[in-house]
């Protein structure tokens, strides 16, 4: 009888472990997207570099807001982005035409997209010069050795055009309101008061420009705090009074490396939400990706550690 009990406890204490992990336990780092990641990193010659096609100011931290609540403390009386070389944007190809797809959505969820003529020949126009980048063409070409994609850069292309461009419902009152790029790279808001997606540096600095957006400072651990010299950044901000208590963007990457890390990851897995932990560069980060049926439903960097701080860190917990 006391065995028999013992192997009863013995059995749930496994169950419980599995079913509720630790609350310290740490996902293990995804060595094979991180060597791909940091190869495509080096060969996006297309990214800003920081101090000289760019400067930005971190300023203070940004405080706890409930979701849903658009009030919050600021904590940067300047904004984020001081200088952008606008000049370098407009004179690369994927960043002009990348910032010509900007203004092709409705801003709220639930009011149907209607796409022009125009608009579907600056979508492919991008896709096009996405495809033409050594970021993309070293994508396409691990995507094949997965059998994920086809070589023919036609189809290939037509892939692309389905996870990022191809509308669906995000508001099921209406049409088809919403497609992955819109989501990511532009922004949605939804209830007339909550900012969803938006996760792009570019976007982020014309709207600030334009004063549409404020930015309240950024969200980090006490120990992590980031540089003006860091590639992601975790942050708070407002875009047409409405607040997102935390959000996170790279910052200086290229359209086409963004484009390709995300339909890596997206590619890979057929679950609905995917989060994969990488080292890019000095950096740790998480990458989350959630479908909408064959399209992506969102995409974004979490900053978990920057200027190699998670190597230190490691080196401290093998003593």
């Amino acid at each position: 009888m006391a065995r028999s009990f013992l192997q009863c406890c013995g059995f749930l204490v496994i169950l419980l472990a599995v079913v509720f992990p630790p609350l310290n336990a740490v996902q293990a780092i995804n060595q094979e997207l991180s060597d791909l990641f940091n190869e495509l990193w080096k060969l996006d010659a297309n990214r800003m570099k920081p101090g000289t096609d760019y400067t930005i100011s971190i300023q203070g931290k940004a405080g706890y807001v409930a979701q849903g609540s658009n009030h919050a403390r600021d904590h940067a009386t300047s904004p984020l982005f001081s200088t952008v070389n606008e000049n370098k944007l407009k004179t690369i190809t994927t960043y002009s035409r990348f910032m010509k797809l900007l203004d092709n959505y409705e801003r709220t969820t639930g009011v149907a997209e209607r796409v022009t003529p125009d608009e579907i020949a600056e979508n492919n126009l991008f896709l096009d010069a996405v495809l033409d980048t050594a970021v993309m063409k070293r994508a396409h070409k691990y995507l094949i050795s997965k059998g994920l994609s086809r070589s023919d850069l036609r189809t290939f292309k037509s892939q692309l055009y389905t996870i990022w461009f191809h509308l669906y419902h995000r508001d099921r009152t209406s049409g088809e309101d919403s497609c992955g790029f819109e989501h990511v790279f532009v922004g949605e808001t939804k209830f007339g008061s909550e900012i969803s997606g938006f996760h792009n540096w570019v976007q982020f600095y014309l709207q600030e420009k334009s004063m549409h957006l404020d930015y309240k400072g950024y969200k980090a651990r006490v120990l992590d705090m980031p540089d003006s010299d860091d590639h992601i950044v975790n942050l708070q901000f407002s875009w047409h009074g409405m607040l997102k208590p935390v959000s996170s963007s790279f910052v200086g990457a290229s359209p086409e490396f963004e484009v390709a890390i995300y339909t890596v990851v997206f590619l890979l897995n057929t679950h609905r939400s995917t989060t994969v932990v990488v080292n890019i560069d000095q950096c740790q980060l998480e990458l989350v990706v959630v479908r909408h049926g064959r399209s992506i439903g969102t995409a974004y960097p979490k900053l978990l550690s920057s200027n190699n701080r998670h190597l230190n860190m490691g080196a401290v917990h093998k003593r």
